[in-house]
């Protein structure tokens, strides 16, 4: 035999061996998987709290938003889909919507968000501001009227003739007039927190505060004596 058979048939048995191998390993693996449980193809995440199996997120997709699909542990061979409960999850508002609110009419984005305790503070704010405002805002006017009154004017007849010279009314109507300006800053400064607390307590809404997640300090021993040291758990 020649060297070129030789080659030739080395060539076939190593290569074609390899191919027959090849294409037998991958139909076992084909084989293998389609075979294989539908329910051991999925994965989902246990849920300790209510001894349940939580759902893919298609379902939750499905439900909609604030809603929390639970699927009960099921055994080899069952149709889970016939299993699947709806429960409401719990109330999450919407930021957006809540600053709008808030925006259109103060208290009405707390009154979104369910924090019903918020909306008398509001309003206790509003009257405090629209008390002060109207307040300063007629001292002003009074003042400066009685002022203006007075120049070039040897008679008076303003009410507080006798009591305020002309040069203390224009002091008086300065400074009113800077109140004025203070109430109107101020209150526009609670304005914009009231709408910046609704935002912020509808991100908030669900936040976890459990005490899982908690940080204390214990004492703790040290070469030179005893110290404290800071233990911060997360569960």
């Amino acid at each position: 035999m020649n060297l070129k058979n030789k080659l030739v048939r080395g060539y076939g048995y190593v290569f074609g061996s390899f191919a027959v191998r090849y294409r037998i390993a991958f139909i076992l693996i084909v084989c293998t998987f389609g075979l294989t449980p539908n329910h051991c193809r999925a994965q989902a995440v246990p849920d300790t709290t209510l001894n349940n199996i939580v759902d893919d997120t298609l379902h939750e997709r499905k439900a909609g938003k604030g809603i929390q699909v639970i699927t009960p542990q099921a055994k080899p061979g069952e149709d889970t889909a016939s299993m699947i409960v709806v429960k409401k999850g719990p109330f999450q508002p919407n930021p957006k919507k809540a600053g709008l609110y808030s925006a259109l009419v103060p208290g009405l984005g707390q009154l979104y968000n369910h924090n019903y305790w918020k909306v008398p503070l509001v309003y206790v704010g509003i009257g405090v501001a629209g008390y002060f405002f109207i307040t300063n805002l007629n001292s002003y006017q009074g003042y400066r009227k009685a002022y203006i009154g007075r120049i070039n004017n040897p008679y008076p007849t303003d009410k507080y003739v006798g009591q305020y010279s002309i040069d203390q009314l224009n002091q008086l109507q300065n400074d009113y007039s800077k109140y004025l300006d203070l109430t109107v800053m101020f209150s526009t400064v609670g304005y914009a927190l009231q709408v910046i607390d609704a935002v912020v307590s509808a991100h908030l809404k669900n936040f976890d505060i459990s005490r899982d997640i908690s940080m204390h300090m214990i004492p703790v021993p040290a070469p030179n004596g005893l110290g404290l040291g800071l233990v911060m758990n997360f569960k």
